[in-house]
């Protein structure tokens, strides 16, 4: 079992990949970037956590 995120750093990353569908890949690196310029996130630890989510959401196998 994993860690359970907290819904709102789901929400926020979910928003962001269906409002910037191009801008998220499987990296990580890039996806920081990314986050990094779409919001306002104060901190780097939930930037980090938003796009670890992001990363994670767009390696799961489609349904």
């Amino acid at each position: 079992m994993g860690r359970i995120r907290p819904t709102y750093i789901k929400r926020v990353a979910i928003e962001l990949v269906n409002k910037y569908p191009q801008a998220f890949s499987k990296d990580f690196e890039g996806n920081k970037t990314m986050v990094n310029s779409l919001t306002d996130v104060s901190s780097v630890k939930m930037r980090n956590r938003i796009a670890g989510y992001i990363t994670r959401y767009l390696s799961r196998p489609e349904v």
